[in-house]
């Protein structure tokens, strides 16, 4: 009894001894964030415009009612 007893405390401080560690440490070079974003907003404006066209246009095929009155 007394053996299982030792083994079972020397196994909690061998456990209690490897704990894990968290080490926060600041980078030796800076961070660099690249950002390769270019913006075009004139073709978006070239499909709204054509869009809009297209719908005026053709009002049923987007599921619209005609503008025409008889």
């Amino acid at each position: 009894m007394r053996v299982r007893l030792l083994a079972l405390l020397t196994g909690f401080v061998v456990l209690a001894a490897c704990q894990p560690t968290v080490r926060l440490e600041a980078p030796d070079r800076p961070i660099e964030i690249n950002l390769n974003v270019h913006i075009d907003q004139e073709v978006r404006v070239r499909v709204d415009r054509d869009a809009d066209r297209a719908i005026r246009e053709n009002p049923a095929l987007f599921g619209l009612p005609s503008g025409r009155r008889p």
